[in-house]
């Protein structure tokens, strides 16, 4: 009886752990303590496809997106290769203010030239500021007037509810939320449905892991994606991972599966009572999301389909990310969690 008793209890255990990324997570979810739960401000998931909300909870929530940021810097120098203003092996002459970023980064130094696209590599895997600043300072001459046509191309967008005002997404210098990068969970659906349909974002977003600066006299840093999604949760290949203290946990995720793609957008994300957990709770409910999501697809929706330019082939790296290894800066380090493998 005693032995009965403990297999019940350990079946049980399993059962509540697995619930919410099984089938049944779309209609029903388990009871538990609130306070045994991660929180988060805002998330959104929709079909890349047509657009269409799939899931939803505070989508206009205005809340900072911190590295995320970088994507729309990512659209912006987009629209720079696309009219002949920049090129991929454009050179980009580091100097002093690009150095001095500080936070996530690969330690620019004034004496270094690298080419747009390396820079590209730098700031969508490793995240890195230093990188975000140098593409932008070039791209429009100053940084200044690169964040005007980020902010001119979120209204091309739609994103009603967004306003930036650095090309990285680090806090502004008097660490007031109101003056800093600030967004929704649904205007960045939208930035994140543009750049899978008219971008190449995928080449960079889906890359785990990559060396910079091969030739640099100090050697290559290596880079890892701070996506711990990727390689783990079936179909994900980007986006964005981001994080500082006054923003939390934030994810751009996307995964296409059998023809169909989802995003999901995931704000202001922190572990139980509050705690700073790297992101883990951030992950997994990204990962619940995405399941519930493509459960919620019409079986006769259109498929997903790309104007995007053709992307050579890039160095995607298929090894397992170390699992426990920390990161500095202002993203989340890679995490220890399982995922299910999906059905």
């Amino acid at each position: 009886m005693i032995f009965s008793r403990r297999l019940l209890s350990a079946f049980l255990l399993c059962a509540v752990a697995l619930a919410p990324f099984s089938a049944r997570a779309a209609k029903s979810r388990p009871t538990r303590p609130a306070e045994a739960e991660g929180s988060y401000k805002g998330a959104i998931a929709i079909n890349a496809a047509t657009g269409d909300v799939l899931l939803q909870e505070n989508p206009d929530i205005v809340s900072p997106p911190a590295s995320m940021t970088k994507l729309m810097t990512f659209a912006v120098l987009s629209d720079k290769l696309a009219g002949g203003a920049l090129t991929l092996s454009t050179p980009v002459q580091i100097d002093a203010s690009d150095a001095k970023i500080g936070g996530t980064q690969v330690y620019l130094d004034p004496r270094e030239t690298f080419p747009v696209e390396e820079l590209i590599y730098a700031m969508m895997i490793q995240s890195a500021n230093d990188a975000a600043h140098a593409l932008a300072r070039v791209a429009a001459g100053s940084v200044p007037g690169f964040v005007e046509l980020m902010n001119a191309k979120a209204r091309e967008l739609g994103m009603t509810h967004t306003t930036f005002r650095s090309p990285h997404g680090l806090p502004p210098a008097s660490r007031q939320i109101a003056d800093g990068d600030l967004t929704s969970p649904r205007d960045f659906a939208l930035l994140c449905r543009y750049l899978v349909q008219k971008t190449d974002v995928l080449k960079y977003s889906s890359v785990r892991e990559r060396d910079f600066g091969p030739a640099r006299v100090k050697g290559p840093q290596h880079m890892r994606n701070h996506n711990n999604l990727l390689g783990k949760v079936a179909g994900v290949d980007g986006l964005k991972t981001g994080y500082t203290a006054g923003a939390g946990y934030c994810l751009s995720a996307t995964a296409e599966r059998n023809g169909q793609r989802v995003i999901v957008v995931i704000m202001g994300a922190f572990g139980p009572g509050g705690q700073r957990d790297l992101g883990r709770s951030r992950d997994l409910k990204t990962v619940e999301l995405l399941e519930r999501a493509f459960a919620a697809i019409p079986a006769n929706a259109p498929r997903f389909t790309s104007s995007a330019p053709a992307a050579e082939a890039s160095p995607i790296s298929h090894a397992p990310l170390p699992a426990d290894e920390k990161k500095p800066g202002d993203d989340a380090p890679t995490i220890k969690f399982a995922v299910p493998r999906a059905k």
